[in-house]
């Protein structure tokens, strides 16, 4: 049975990296995970919740809440990722389901992620889910 957690506990962190490091490529092992991860606790709030079945990290996400002057206080979803040989087996949607009723008990107003034009088999999770495209993202490397 699948179970979702928040991570607490630095091996909780260190846990999520093998499921992380298929989003996030550039992680180097679990202690830069670790590193990132409590840098970004500390400096935004950032959480990383994960899904448990079986003793095994099956998926996991980051996010944060945070308020914006266009929408008001949101859930934002940094990362969203399930086991590349664990997927289609419902784990992202109780996650997916997880967030959506944490932002709801803490008066967000909406989930928002952002997604790699590439990841088209993200995407039709996404709509599946009930998930629209509401805006472009723009960016440039400095």
């Amino acid at each position: 049975m699948a179970i979702v957690k928040l991570a607490q506990s630095d091996d909780d962190i260190r846990r999520c990296f093998p499921v992380m490091k298929a989003l996030r490529p550039h992680l180097q092992d679990d202690e830069d995970l670790l590193e990132r991860a409590r840098r970004q606790m500390s400096e935004s709030g950032w959480r990383l919740a994960y899904v448990e079945d079986d003793g095994q990290v099956v998926a996991c996400a980051g996010f944060r809440i945070h308020e914006w002057l266009v929408s008001g206080k949101i859930l934002y979803v940094d990362d969203l990722v399930s086991a590349q040989d664990q997927r289609s087996r419902g784990y992202g949607k109780a996650l997916l389901d997880w967030l959506k009723t944490l932002a709801k008990s803490e008066g967000c107003t909406q989930l928002r992620l952002d997604s790699g034009t590439h990841r088209t088999q993200a995407h039709r999770f996404y709509f599946r889910e009930g998930l629209v495209i509401s805006s472009f993202h723009f960016e440039t490397t400095l």
